[in-house]
Parts: C-alpha cells; structure tokens; sequence
C-alpha cells in the first residue's frame, strides 16, 4: 500500500507556518552526466572522434578535457552553495581508449572530476564482472546499484551497495542506484551476477535511507527516461531522478529535445518529483537547481543541460594527458581505410526504429564475408551501431567508433519459424528505442508496430539468388550475426537455443566493416526498402484502422507468418505499480490515478491520443474522449512531458 507520507508532512508544513514557526529551504545544485560511453575526446556532429581539422573550425563537442573546465566552472561560480556531482553510469564502450585501456582511462579522468557517487551502466559489464572490478578498484568515488546482487563468489560481493548518504551543506542527501532489468540480456555480468527488479530494490533502498532520518532522496538511474517517467519517479519518497540509459536529450530550447527539463512527473505521494538526462558521449552536462522546503519536499526545480561547444575551452592539463595516453593507437586510429560519397547514417533514432544506411552498410558487410560459406542472411542489432560517419575519407578509428564492442562474425544454422520469432523479439522494443531492432541483409520484411508484441511483423521474404521468396517456416537457413546476439544477447535467446552448427569466433565486426569500404571503395550510402514499416491508421482517421489481422494490411503476410512460427518471446519493459511487492508486467502507459473517476498519463515520445485510447481503454475509437478532456489537442503534435488527464471510461 502507498503511504501518502509526503502529504501528511506538507500539512503538517503549512500548520506549522500558520502558527508562527519559520524554516529554512534548502538549494541542491546537481550536475550530472550519463552515457560518457568512452568518448575521452572530442566529437564531431556525427558522435564519432573529432579531427584535428574540425577542431579548427569550431565544429566540435564534449570530450573529458571540456567536461573538466565546465565542471570546475560551475563549481566556481556555486562556492558556498550546495553542489553534488552525480554519473548515470555506461562510461564504458566506445572508442579506441576503451579497447585498449579497458576502463583505466575513464576511471582516471572521471577521478579528475571528483564525482560525488556513479551508478552502475549495463555496459560497466561489457567485460565480466572482472572488467568492472578493475574499474572499482581505481575509482575514488563511490559506485552504487541498489539491483547490482553479487553472490558468495561474485568478486563484486561487498563492493557495489545500493546506495549513499551524501553530506551536503550540512544537509543528508540520499543517492540511490539501479541499472536496467535486461542487464544479463544486454551486456555480460556472468552468473555470479544477479540483476534485481530495479522498482523493489530502490523501494527498500529508500525506505532503508528514511530510517536513517534522511528526507532528501535522488534515485540515480541507468534504466531509461520512458521508465524514470513511468514508474522510478513514482516510487515514495523518490524527490529527484537523475537518468541515463536512452541517451535522451532534455531541454527548454532544443526543438529535438524529448522532453523539458526537468520533466515534472507527479508521484502518488503528493509530489512532483523533477526527472532529468543529459544526452550522452560528453556532449552536456547538466545542470539542475532543486528547492526543497524544511521537510524534504522540492518546492521547484529548474535548469538546463549546458551545450559543451567549442565556447568552452578543454582543459590543457588533461588535453595533454589524452595525447600522452593516445600514442599507442593513433597509428590505428588515424588509417584510412575508404571514402564515403556522403554521410552514413548511423544514429540511434534511425538504426532503433527503422531500416538504416549503417544498419545497410554492416549487414552487407557481413554477409558478403561469409558467402562463401552459404550464409544467406545477416541480422545484426541496431543498438551495435554506435555512430555515423562523415562524407569522405574513412579512418579505422571511425570504423572502431560505429562498432566497439569488438563483437565478432558468428555463423549458424536457423529455421524459418526460428527466425520469425528473432524478428518478433528485435521489433519488440520500439517505442523505448531499444538496441535489439534487428537490421538485415539478404533478407525483407515489412511490421506494424501498432500491433501488439509479438504479432508485428507482417511480411518476411529471403533472397534466393536474385529473387525474394517467402520465408519458409520449415526451411533451415544459414545466418550470420554476431557473437553477442547469438549467445542471446538484446533478447534473442532463440539464437542460442535453437542455433545448429554455430561458430561464434569469426574476426572482428570493426574489421569486416573496414575491409568492406577497402573493397568498395569510393562506397555510396544508401537504403533499398529492406526493412518497410507499415503505417498504421493516425488518430485523425480512425475509420481507416479496420482490422488487426496482418493479412489484411497485405495480400502477401499469409505466405510468411505461418501457422507453426512462434510468436516472439521478448524482454518487456514493466509499469509496476510503486511498492516493494510488485510484481513485472507488461509495459503500459505511465498513468497514475489523481481521483475515483479519471487518472493522468505523462506524454513521452511517440504517443498519439489513438495508441493511448487503445492502450488504456482497449478501443482505439475512444481517442475523442481523451481529446476533449484535455481542450482536443492536435492529436499528432502532443507535447512531451505535458500530463493528460484520462477520464473514466
């Protein structure tokens, strides 16, 4: 049962005031990143390692060297006041400092900073429990997780806890940790690791700090901004969520922005609780100023992610060091190995929900290596695809940036209804931009991502010579992946249950991809309708969405989606409800109850008033009366982080 806590105290509050006594509020400035995701030096527009020449002209961003100045910037102009640096974790992973230090830099430019506590990223993992033990043992600052469980062997045991108490101007402040649920899925913690449900861990974290006497509580989080929304920022006594995990950008000015900053989001207790993120690969740092009244209970919120743009100057001191540590691989990094007509289009929002140029790129890359083998199709994760890359020449440096993880070629053996469900799995986290979105190679498919999980792909055909047939359910198809995926990473465990004649060690995915622009070189980006979403009916129309059956979006989905293919199994996202005894369910729109008849939904990116009705009624056709509870807003151009009210049905 949620204890409306913050209520009773906020009365109690304002008694108190109307009887004479005074209190003092309390300012908390917070400065925080996430996503760092090794990017020691500065990037250019297209997230990958800016050169010499970029940096010339002014075209550069972020980079530990400018992360430094704007920090002790900040600080300067906050002495005296109340000031806490937090990291929301995954500073692992994603450039040539990473592989070949292995988290040894990160650790000794982030001891530079002095951050006051880091949670846990899923990709602290990337190298076993052993890669973040040595990351732990160089770190001076401490590193939570509320969710991290370690067992009696786990060389972790006794070195994550779930949470601290900061002093802070004489005031505590409780920090608590999380890393996203799909951990073991996504990266590698080993199986002395366990990964607890983030809603439970933090709940009794939290509970734990309220005993101690602590009332100003943080919930720092590695598991996403639509999930801060939806559940994190409604756990009791959660004040502040600071985030990282979706890489989302929150501004006041930015128009590509996901949402406000902070994003308010009312808590069962009474409250609004601020919900921050900084984008990611050093490019912000951001800057949030708190109010919280005598009891504990933020009076306002208010900032903005600070732009690291070439205004700031990088820190001479560790510009010098970034060179001194860069000597071993500039060789590597500075080779060209092709030229690129135009940009290649690697980014997260394009390579996560649909058909993509570098998606294109790295599966045709990929399966051109291996066929010779009789591997007729290439599936590799969207969430592997780190970057774009600029028009011209290409270095191996920018190779390694796009692909990081030095995940190799794995080739094995699948049968058609197998490969039904992969694809099921990759298209089943979508809306949360999730890294599993498979891109493809010698192969088509058509989905609707209105249908529910599990149901959305409509059409699968694979090439047969110079022609596309329909997938057959019964076949056995030769695939090539990599060897994260096929060990049933990012949710495709059918890769590692089902495979037949696998071979997981085949070279490098940075090096296939560079041998491929060696051998096509000058290489034109391009897209050819591989991948093809069907659009399903807008709110504006609804009498155009008739069926749910993909046979009735086209003549062709019976020829595919055949009897004996399983539906996917996906890792879903959960909306629990805030207490320590619920349970994951499947994820549906962030709403809380406000009173008996009506309840309020946080829009996120995405939304339309249709999917809501649809969602929270079971009848798309009900979206008016959304619409006219909330002054019938566009339906397509709804503001994210505004609060619709939802009335009875």
């Amino acid at each position: 049962m949620i204890r409306h806590l913050r209520t009773g105290l906020m009365t109690a509050s304002i008694l108190a005031l109307s009887s004479g006594a005074a209190f003092a509020d309390y300012e908390l400035n917070i400065l925080h990143i996430n996503d760092l995701h090794s990017r020691i030096e500065s990037i250019n527009k297209s997230d990958s390692t800016c050169s010499a020449e970029e940096e010339g002209k002014d075209e550069c961003f972020g980079g530990v060297a400018r992360l430094k100045t704007e920090i002790e910037r900040k600080r300067g102009e906050w002495t005296g006041r109340n000031v806490v640096l937090l990291n929301a974790g995954d500073n692992f992973q994603g450039s040539l400092f990473f592989t070949t230090y292995k988290g040894a830099a990160e650790a000794e430019f982030l001891n530079l900073m002095k951050f006051d506590a880091m949670t846990v990223g899923n990709h602290e993992f990337d190298e076993g429990e052993d890669g973040l033990t040595a990351f732990l043992d160089k770190v001076t600052f401490p590193v939570i997780s509320s969710n991290v469980l370690p067992g009696f062997k786990s060389k972790l045991k006794d070195r994550i806890k779930p949470s601290i108490v900061l002093d802070i101007g004489g005031q505590k402040i409780g920090v608590v940790g999380a890393v996203a649920n799909d951990t073991p899925e996504i990266s590698a913690p080993g199986d002395e690791v366990l990964i607890g449900l983030d809603v439970d861990t933090i709940t009794t974290a939290v509970q734990e700090l309220k005993a101690q006497g602590v009332n100003k509580i943080i919930a720092l989080t590695h598991v996403g901004y639509p999930r801060d929304l939806a559940v994190i920022a409604k756990i009791p006594d959660v004040d502040i969520v600071v985030g990282g995990h979706s890489h989302s950008l929150l501004s006041n000015t930015d128009d590509k922005a996901e949402g406000p900053y902070p994003t308010m989001v009312d808590n069962p207790g009474g409250y609004k609780v601020p919900v921050v993120q900084a984008g990611s690969y050093s490019k912000y740092l951001g800057d949030l100023v708190v109010d919280f009244d005598d009891n504990g209970v933020v009076k306002s919120a208010k900032g903005d992610p600070i732009l690291l743009d070439s205004k700031v100057k990088p820190d001479e001191t560790v510009l010098a060091r970034i060179k001194e540590l860069g000597k071993p691989i500039e060789e590597v990094k500075t080779k060209i190995i092709g030229k690129t007509e135009a940009a290649i289009d690697g980014t997260r929002e394009s390579c996560r929900a649909k058909e993509c140029e570098m998606g294109d790129l790295v599966a045709d890359a990929m399966l051109d290596r291996v066929k010779d083998q009789g591997v007729t199709i290439a599936i590799t994760n969207g969430g592997g695809l780190r970057a774009s890359i600029d028009a011209g020449d290409v270095s191996m440096g920018e190779a390694i940036t796009v692909l990081p993880f030095q995940n190799t070629v794995a080739t094995f053996q699948l049968k058609g209804a197998d490969i039904l469900t992969a694809l099921e799995n990759g298209l089943s986290q979508i809306e949360e931009g999730g890294g599993r979105f498979p891109q493809v190679a010698g192969m088509k498919f058509s989905f609707d991502k209105s249908k529910p999980v599990g149901s959305r792909v409509s059409v699968v055909e694979v090439k047969e010579g110079e022609a596309y047939a329909p997938l057959d359910a019964n076949k056995t198809y030769t695939l090539v992946s990599n060897n994260y995926m096929r060990n049933g990473g990012d949710g495709y465990s059918i890769f590692k249950t089902k495979a037949v004649n696998a071979y997981d060690y085949g070279p490098g995915l940075e090096t296939v991809l560079a041998d491929y622009l060696t051998a096509h070189n000058p290489y034109t980006p391009k897209t050819d309708g591989r991948i093809t979403e069907i659009a399903a009916a807008t709110p504006a129309e609804p009498s155009t969405q008739t069926s749910t059956d993909p046979a009735a979006n086209t003549d062709t989905a019976a020829k595919t989606v055949t009897p004996d293919a399983k539906p996917a199994e996906p890792a879903t996202t959960t909306t629990e409800t805030a207490t320590p005894e619920t349970k994951p369910a499947t994820e549906t729109p962030a709403t809380t109850t406000s009173a008996a008849n009506e309840t309020k939904h946080v829009i996120v990116r995405g939304d339309t008033l249709w999917d809501l009705a649809k969602a929270l009624y079971g009848d798309a056709e009900l979206w008016k009366k959304i619409a006219e509870a909330n002054g019938n807003p566009v339906p397509e151009r709804l503001e994210i982080g505004a609060e619709l009210t939802i009335p009875a049905r």
